[in-house]
């Protein structure tokens, strides 16, 4: 993307507060529809017909596609013109949305946010560059901060809108909403925006481009289709990894071979920006996966009303939101690794207080767990952008930003896909470890207060049965995958002592931080 200026004529100057609000409006509609449509998932699911882990998939698509388009979004802002393509964005956006809304089937819905992720991949890099354009070098901090504002917008707001329409008209509305929003920023956009210059000159590596997004798209898939279709005994799912694993290769010698490869090997060199990328990783993954198990959970095992249950995970975006201004304050006072470190411990501790719910957990354990849990992601993603671009080269961050966030997106997608693959799994394999002790020999059945509503020789108490141990199985597996999580965050925490102090410090893009 082109390198952002001062304001160049009065112009710009006169009308950047209109600006400034229609971009951001696109920004807060992108970040709603990243977390608005968790709450609604469970009444997805009914309507579309589609089994608990195949409704995540209206997640990961989504994840996917926005993975997929934003490294690129810089060429084709160059090569088409920024106000061009944000429009085109989202206006693409906004329909998409509408046909989510409408979607009958799984595979409709599916496809059409596979749409919404593909256009609203550029709507937060190219606002942040219009910003960027026309306010002077001075009063860019305060832009910034203003812009990464409105994205923490859609963790807080998102869980309590997505509820409340969802309760109150319906979970198609969580769609619906983006309408009014993007046709005023489209229409602020049209008016106030000037065009960029158009680079025709500018190159994309497709083959680069072409294998990496076919590897990520055949692994998403793999991931997606396994545990229904009994993973490799399964020959569309061979055929997905094999794909996968094909593409990556083809991918991998290019990198290396080509000299204007797609993605620049020698980003790898820098310490700080790979052990950076490892870390964006694991918290996309206890980021987003652990909202989607959230929910089901919440709405499902506990039996809150949606609306309910966004009011209960809205606290974690505003935990996350006020440390994102405490750490920025306390960054170049205190070391980086152990800001990082906090974070790490906070989300660590917010994940085994959760291996220890179980369906009668109060209301208030899980809103200070979330908001703890929300305090640990905003020690660690300011500090993390920081530091992982604090000793990279300046002409190279542009690309290394690309590669971060698709590295934190691909964290989201795979870490829903495993959570909520492991989740079936050990529902079952629980349910039938359980089961075994369920018999007429059992001493607990010669209790005839037991035995008159949960008696294993009766049909109804056999299904009575079923229901309490299909429960207790379920729980179990809920606690295994925050577990893992738990487990992910502490095996990250060495990693800090291998981060370098940079000499200088560096601007934090908070296009980086959370897109």
């Amino acid at each position: 993307m082109a390198e952002a200026s001062a304001p160049a004529d009065g112009g710009i100057v006169a009308n950047r507060g209109m600006i400034t609000a229609c971009v951001i409006l696109a920004v807060i509609m992108q970040a709603l529809d990243t977390t608005i449509a968790n709450v609604a998932l469970p009444y997805i699911q009914g309507s579309v017909s589609a089994s608990a882990d195949q409704i995540n998939w209206v997640l990961t698509s989504y994840i996917v596609a926005a993975a997929i388009m934003t490294p690129p979004s810089g060429y084709i802002a160059n090569r088409f013109g920024r106000k061009r393509v944000l429009l085109v964005s989202i206006a693409g956006f906004v329909a998409a949305s509408i046909l989510c809304g409408v979607a009958q089937s799984l595979v409709e819905i599916v496809g059409f946010r596979l749409l919404q992720g593909f256009f609203g991949a550029a709507l937060v890099p190219l606002s942040q560059a219009i910003l960027l354009d026309i306010y002077r070098p001075e009063e860019r901090g305060s832009a910034m901060a203003l812009f990464g504002v409105s994205v923490m917008v859609g963790p807080v707001l998102g869980p309590v809108i997505g509820g409340w329409l969802t309760d109150n008209i319906s979970w198609r509305w969580v769609f619906y909403i983006n309408l009014g929003i993007g046709a005023v920023a489209f229409a602020g956009v049209s008016a106030f925006v000037t065009e960029s210059k158009r680079d025709a000159t500018a190159k994309l590596d497709w083959l680069g481009f072409g294998t990496l997004s076919l590897a990520i798209a055949s692994l998403q898939l793999c991931l997606d289709r396994g545990e229904q279709l009994d993973w490799f005994s399964s020959g569309e799912v061979l055929i997905e990894a094999l794909v996968a694993a094909c593409a990556a290769y083809v991918f991998a010698v290019h990198t290396f071979t080509s000299r204007n490869s797609f993605v620049n090997p020698r980003l790898f060199l820098d310490r700080n920006f790979t052990v950076g990328m490892v870390f964006i990783f694991i918290v996309g993954i206890t980021y987003l996966a652990s909202m989607a198990l959230m929910t089901p959970y919440l709405q499902t095992l506990m039996g809150y009303p949606v609306v309910t249950a966004g009011i209960v995970m809205g606290p974690r975006g505003m935990g996350t939101m006020l440390c994102m201004f405490v750490v920025g304050k306390l960054i170049g006072k205190i070391e980086i690794k152990w800001l990082l470190l906090a974070g790490l411990m906070l989300t660590a501790w917010a994940m085994s207080d959760m291996t220890g719910w179980t369906p009668d957990v109060s209301e208030q354990r899980i809103i200070t767990t979330g908001f703890i849990q929300g305090m640990g992601l905003g020690f660690l993603f300011v500090p993390l952008t920081v530091v992982t671009f604090s000793t990279l080269p300046a002409e190279k961050r542009g690309e290394g930003t690309g590669l971060y966030n698709l590295s934190r997106n691909i964290g989201s997608s795979v870490g829903i896909s495993t959570v909520t693959a492991l989740l079936t799994e050990n529902v079952q394999e629980n349910h039938a470890e359980i089961a075994r002790y369920v018999t007429p020999f059992n001493r607990a059945f010669q209790n005839e207060a037991v035995t008159q509503y949960l008696n294993p020789l009766t049909a109804a108490g056999r299904a009575a049965l079923d229901g309490i141990i299909t429960v207790q199985a379920t729980v179990i597996a809920y606690i295994d995958d925050f577990k893992l999580m738990m487990v992910l965050c502490i095996a990250v925490m060495p990693l800090v002592f291998l981060l370098k102090k940079s000499a200088q410090p560096v601007a934090v893009d908070h296009s980086a931080i959370m897109e």
